[in-house]
């Protein structure tokens, strides 16, 4: 089988990006809308100013949008980050809340293997090294 590296001579070329694309794609959804939030706003702003006859202000549009974006930011987005960051993190440390079936589930395969003998043993080794298990977490990425 042929190593990670040899695999596709391309992902030399697209490094950081191919590594952490679903943090990239993350951070362009939030950036993009944003971006947008803060166009309309704008424009709900400036009609709303031309509704009373009054001069549009920036000093104004500022505090109000900045008031808009963390209450946004604090109502959804942070209660969202806790949810997918510390469930993520109590999964990874192994709290007995997140265990899974698959740990019994994998105790089993590998007994099985291990019944081959010094086959069995090769070929959860070869599985362990491919997957990054070792002392049953996954080691970081390099």
């Amino acid at each position: 089988m042929p190593s990670k590296a040899q695999a596709d001579p391309s992902d030399k070329h697209w490094g950081i990006l191919r590594k952490y694309l679903y943090g990239w794609l993350t951070l362009a959804f939030f950036l993009v809308s944003l971006g947008l939030h803060w166009y309309f706003g704008w424009r709900a702003f400036a009609d709303e100013a031309a509704q009373h006859g009054q001069a549009v202000e920036v000093g104004g549009y500022l505090d109000e949008m900045l008031r808009d974006t963390f209450e946004n930011w604090q109502s959804e987005f942070l209660q969202l980050l806790w949810q997918v960051v510390g469930l993520a993190y109590f999964l990874y440390v192994g709290s007995p809340a997140s265990k899974e079936s698959g740990d019994r589930l994998e105790a089993k395969v590998d007994a099985l293997l291990r019944a081959r003998g010094a086959e069995g043993e090769a070929i959860i080794a070869e599985i362990d090294a491919r997957f990054l298990r070792g002392k049953g977490h996954a080691k970081p990425h390099e």
